[in-house]
């Protein structure tokens, strides 16, 4: 009994020293943020930093104005969802309630697959397939636009959608749909009525996961996006938030450099008030 008890005790202390590692690493990023990115906040003014919708640090006169990031991350994010979460959520549903066990295998593992496919292949292979597909069809002088990178964002943010909710929707009691089936309902009334209700706190989380995918993504979107510091339109070049970041700051120093550790503070923020409000709207829901 007393070799049980330490172990017990043991094991809670190594839970206890992971989980305080982990808010450890949240509060160390987060001051690290905050103490690098208000200087240049403070030195550009908040209004201009903001709202200001250009965004030149090599002129005479430097505009450091994130507004047309701030658009692009979020017109970018919200056209993903647009198009990912139908597709993964009904995915999701027919993996999980009506496909055969095989096609589930199958179909999982090639979302198991998607999932881990390097974020630059999607660069590299929408730069190559897709850039050139929207620029014919669109007859434009360049397809490296925002709907190109809505798209790739889309198929990337699927993996995440799908996996979680199907967890969600396999871990619906059996007996809610028995008793609907009993009481003379379709199949796919049970699966939308019944199931869909009872795991929606597993598939927001699902979305919520989507948009973390879609707004912390770099790499992928700026090979596809044009990486032009544009007001977002539709077909033309844009840049986010992500790609700002990572595209200045191996060359950059003084205020520049100052101001690209500002936008990352306004991205970290900007997804922690997305998390913050869904979390807000899934409790209030669970009361």
């Amino acid at each position: 009994m007393k070799n049980n008890k330490l172990f017990e005790r043991t094991v809670q202390g190594i839970f206890l020293l992971l989980g305080l590692v982990t808010v450890a690493c949240v509060l160390l990023i987060t001051v690290y943020l905050v103490i690098s990115g208000i200087p240049a906040i403070m030195e550009i003014g908040l209004r201009d930093f903001l709202f200001g919708k250009v965004w030149d640090p090599a002129a005479s006169h430097p505009k450091y104005g994130i507004l047309p990031f701030i658009l692009s991350s979020i017109y970018g994010t919200a056209g993903a969802l647009v198009l990912g979460v139908p597709v993964g959520f009904f995915t999701a549903v027919y993996l999980s309630k009506k496909a055969s066990p095989k096609v589930k295998q199958w179909m999982s593992a090639a979302v198991s697959l998607l999932a881990g496919i390097p974020s630059v292949v999607y660069g590299l292979v929408g730069m190559m397939v897709l850039v050139p597909g929207i620029r014919e069809a669109f007859n434009l002088p360049d397809g490296a636009s925002l709907l190109a990178a809505i798209i790739v964002l889309a198929v990337m943010i699927l993996p995440s959608i799908i996996k979680v909710s199907i967890t969600a929707l396999d871990a619906v009691p059996k007996e809610y749909e028995d008793a609907s089936l009993a009481l003379g309902a379709t199949p796919e009334e049970t699966w939308f009525r019944v199931s869909v209700p009872a795991a929606k706190s597993g598939i927001a989380t699902a979305v919520v996961l989507g948009v973390g995918r879609a707004i912390g993504e770099a790499m992928a979107v700026m090979m596809v996006s044009g990486n032009v510091a544009n007001m977002p339109k539709l077909f033309e070049s844009v840049r986010f938030l992500t790609t700002a970041v990572s595209s200045g700051m191996g060359y950059a120093d003084g205020l520049y450099r100052e101001a690209l550790f500002s936008i990352a503070l306004v991205l970290f923020l900007f997804i922690m008030l997305i998390n913050a409000t869904l979390n807000f709207f899934l409790k209030g829901e669970k009361k």
